[in-house]
Order: structure tokens, then sequence, then C-alpha cells
């Protein structure tokens, strides 16, 4: 094995050995704290242009199969762990992930300490990072290399995850509910959770019109988790105020919660390091309920936590809040169908606490009939 190197834009340079695909990948370094569900996080659109860092030490041991993906290919910009797994070990297993990295082109490092990066990140921030394996360039000439790339504050990639075409996720037995579903950067897991609740799904282009989702005259609109800034979403965000004039009920989560959020006035800001795992306490402040959930975010809402809000579309509170920094991870407006968490619910390989949260968005669909037909 050749060596490689893990080089980050504030200078600081990890040696470690080649893994996976060799040659050289640009992105956000960020850490992933989940003991288990690999490949959701290696296949989610969320991790688009980020280099992530595995915390687990053990990477690996249960291969990859198809049927786990959460989108048609990887989208980490590079995949970094301590000690991957030198046998899959797995009745489901269909290809081992070492070679499945290569076969999809991301470049890896390994024999790297993943926790020392971690304090790093913690410490400093998420920052630009670069990994060049197998290559011979000088320590100055890879940083330079890294601190030309483009910075996540700013970046705008719904264009790069989004479908082309909508799609439709029929319902699961007897259809009850029609919903148009955002792709942001959607997961596979997603629809299918609102299938399995009746509701046929209809997966639609990030840069979907109103008279686009008004033509198949939904019962309620989702949207879904993606990558890049927020800020940059100003089209989604007017289109999201267009449905909640018209009083659609509207269920958003991860990067849909920063855009509801902005939709109803509140500003956006870059988290120091985010978070990133399967293993986050959320406290559900109306029923005082902790749950454990499933997170990948760099940006965070500005939202009043010590009381209501007020805005065009009536009066709102903050749900929920993160147990570890305080940060907000759910909103509503109290008089309207529309509420976000900033996790995912649907997550695979769990946990599956915020599951009941499909369910909530049965129960405003019920509660908020459409009234407007279909052009």
């Amino acid at each position: 094995m050749s060596k490689a190197f893990f080089v980050l834009d504030d200078g600081r340079i990890f040696e470690g050995t080649s893994w996976a695909a060799t040659g050289k990948t640009f992105g956000e370094a960020v850490f992933q704290t989940g003991m288990t569900g690999y490949q959701e996080t290696l296949t989610d659109p969320s991790y688009h242009k980020q280099v992530v860092v595995m915390t687990a030490p053990h990477i690996g041991n249960t291969g990859v199969n198809a049927y786990d993906n959460e989108s048609k290919k990887y989208w980490v910009a590079g995949f970094v762990v301590r000690n991957p797994s030198t046998l899959t070990s797995n009745w489901r297993s269909e290809n081992d992930l070492e070679a499945e990295l290569i076969s999809q082109g991301i470049v890896g490092i390994q024999g790297v300490d993943t926790r020392a990066i971690t304090r790093h990140l913690r410490d400093r921030g998420a920052m630009r990072v670069g990994i060049f394996s197998g290559l011979e360039l000088s320590r100055e000439e890879m940083v330079i290399e890294v601190r030309k790339q483009q910075a996540m504050s700013g970046a705008y990639l719904s264009d790069d995850v989004s479908t082309d075409t909508t799609y439709v996720v029929p319902a699961i037995g007897e259809k009850k509910f029609t919903v148009a579903a955002l792709d942001l950067g959607i997961k596979g897991a997603t629809p299918r959770a609102m299938a399995e609740r009746g509701i046929e799904v209809h997966v639609m282009p990030y840069n979907s019109s109103f008279a686009d989702i008004q033509a198949i005259n939904p019962d309620g609109v989702f949207l879904s988790n993606g990558p890049g800034d927020p800020a940059t979403m100003t089209e989604t965000i007017d289109l999201v105020r267009e449905v909640l004039g018209e009083e659609i009920p509207v269920f958003g989560i991860c990067f849909g919660h920063q855009i509801l959020g902005r939709a109803l006035g509140f500003e956006t800001y870059k988290l120091q390091f985010g978070h990133r795992g399967i293993n986050q306490p959320v406290l559900d402040r109306k029923t005082g309920k902790v749950e454990i959930t499933a997170h990948n975010h760099g940006f965070a809402l500005q939202a009043p936590t010590d009381s209501g809000f007020s805005t065009v579309y009536g009066p709102g509170q903050v749900t929920h809040v993160s147990l570890n920094d305080g940060v907000v991870e759910g909103l509503e407006l109290t008089e309207r169908g529309a509420f976000s968490v900033q996790y995912h619910p649907e997550a695979a390989a769990g946990p599956h606490d915020a599951a009941y949260l499909f369910d909530r968005f049965v129960d405003l669909m019920v509660a908020y009939p459409r009234k407007v037909e279909a052009l």
C-alpha cells in the first residue's frame, strides 16, 4: 500500500495509507458518529461534497448490498477510516466495501487517527480538506490545492443531487393521500415510509414550479433533506411561501426544515462542526420526551426558543431542541398545517424514535384538507 495524506486547509496533515480508490479528492471535512449504517452514509445525497471521517474504528464488517442503498450512487467526496475490516461477514452482503468504493471512484484513506481528526474538527470547526493517495506532491503543494477549493458556505448543490423528472412511488395498500415531495437530495427510505401509510408520493425536481405542484392536486407537500447552504435556495424558499399561502400542509426534514424556516423569515447559520450520526439526543418540548435521532446537517436555524413567534402565516413555535448544544431541531405553525424537524425520521439502520412524524404528517393532511383543485 502507498502513502496517503488527509490535508486540512489550516495546514494540519494526517498520514495514512491508500484505501479504496487512489488519486485525490476534495470537500468539507466532517465526522460521523454512527457505529452502524455506513452504507446509508455513503449513499445519502446530503453528504455530497463532504469528506466523511467515521469515528467508529472498524468499518466494512458487513459489506454492502444494493437493497440498503438510499440513492443511485455513493455521494461522499471521500471516506476516512481507521481500521477497515479485512473480512465481510453478513448473509445479506453482495460485495466488499473497499471493492465497491473503488468501483464508484471514491478516494479513501485508512490508518489515520480518526479520534485525533475528530477532536481537531471539534476545536477548529469543519473546513476544506483533500485526500491525496498514491501521489507525489509536497506538503505545501497539497495545502495550496485544498485552499483553492470552494467552501460549503454559499454552496448551491441541489441541482447535482435532485431527480431530473418526476417519478411516483405508489401507496402500499389503499391510497389515502397524494403528496408532492420536493427532491432536494431525498433518500429512498423517505417515500417508502410515506407509501407504507397509504400515501402516493410524487418525487419532483427541486426546481419544480407551484403550477407543477398544483397539477397533481396534492394533499401535502414534503421538503426533503439535501446538501448545500440553505441561504442559496431563494427560488425554493419562494415556492414554499406560495404553498403556505394556499394552506397546503407542509412537512420538512433537515435541509427542508431550514428552507421552511427561511420561508417563515428566519436566518440560517453555519455550525462549527455540525451534527452527523445516529445517536443525537433531541428534546420534544411539547411532550418532554427525549428522542435519539439521526442527523446530517452543518447549518441551523436562528429561531426563538424562549417563546413563540409570529409570521405572516400565523403564530408558530420551536418544538424540538438539541440536548447537546441547544440548536433548534423542530418548529411548527400552530394554526396551520406546517412543521419541520432538523433530523431524519426515516433513518436506516436506525434509530426509529422519530418515525411517528410521518403519522403526524398524515394527521395534518386529515385536519387541513386541500382547498385548491388541480389546474
